[in-house]
């Protein structure tokens, strides 16, 4: 899989910046940042903001309870589809299949059955620091079947290089199709680490015609954010990832205060951002969505 066409050419850097809003995630709490959205109506609120300023996608977690625990259920779900819709009808909205809390085929693929824009696919099991996501071969092929059978578009979450490589045993398998929207992150203990050997190796092993973007856990988001803009990729941004602002973590970040300081980075190298009707048109909106 080397392919030198599959490599960044100096002209990739003048394409729009896919922006990939990830506002609530599974782990922060308000507890952790009290800007971190929980409620329906706060993940739609901020969501609405941020697209005032400017994303091309948002990837969603739900939380319900007391506790705000991650939740697989649509019906929680579909509140924050049909009020991001009302405020955002061309946003392209990716629904999160992780099964790091709830590894079950029904609970993971359910919210599949509203027929999101895109599910998430996070390509092997892997570590973070305390808790490991598992993602069997047999859940892995299911989730992107059903996909397949919901119009719904996978987004590829990739960690390693692994990963990188199973995406192609799939795509051979005609299981993953395009177009292929891969999310590379970097950042946790058991995965590849923001710089730019590591980074080149994901980007040659990418599927040919890819739209790939480039995030960063913690203090690595900002960095990775920066390679990617500067590389001619998209940036995977927000509180999902990174709770602070500044790398001493003496400043709690807000989500709007991440994407103003990405819209800064674009600006100083001259990548205007892709809107969600440009995403959705290469391919990206549901298959039963209606034009």
């Amino acid at each position: 899989m080397s392919d030198k066409s599959l490599q960044p050419r100096f002209d990739d850097t003048q394409r729009p910046l896919v922006i990939n809003f990830i506002p609530t995630g599974m782990v922060p709490t308000k507890a952790m940042n009290p800007n971190v959205p929980i409620s329906v109506a706060e993940i739609v609120e901020q969501v609405h903001e941020a697209y005032e300023i400017g994303i091309t996608l948002v990837h969603l977690h739900a939380r319900d309870g007391e506790d705000a625990a991650p939740t697989w259920k649509a019906e929680i779900y579909g509140h924050i589809f049909e009020g991001i819709r009302q405020h955002c009808p061309d946003l392209v909205l990716c629904a999160s299949l992780s099964g790091r809390n709830y590894n079950v085929f029904e609970k993971r693929s359910e919210v599949l059955s509203l027929r999101p824009d895109m599910g998430s696919l996070t390509l092997s099991s892997l570590n973070f620091v305390g808790q490991a996501s598992t993602n069997s071969p047999d859940m892995i092929q299911q989730l992107a079947l059903k996909m397949l059978e919901e119009g719904v578009h996978p987004e590829w979450e990739v960690f390693d290089l692994g990963m990188l490589h199973y995406g192609h045993y799939l795509v051979r398998k005609n299981i993953l199709q395009p177009p292929y929207y891969v999310n590379i992150i970097s950042g946790n203990i058991a995965g590849i680490q923001t710089n730019l050997l590591e980074l080149g190796a994901m980007l040659a092993q990418l599927p040919a015609g890819a739209i790939w973007a480039f995030g960063g856990i913690g203090q690595q988001q900002l960095a990775a954010n920066t390679l990617a803009i500067a590389s001619g990729g998209g940036v995977r941004i927000g509180l999902e990832d990174n709770l602070h602002y500044d790398s001493s973590r003496k400043i709690l970040a807000t989500n709007a205060s991440l994407l103003r300081r990405i819209h800064e980075l674009a600006d100083v190298f001259e990548r205007p951002v892709m809107t969600p009707a440009e995403f959705g048109a290469l391919g990206f909106y549901n298959n039963f969505r209606k034009p």
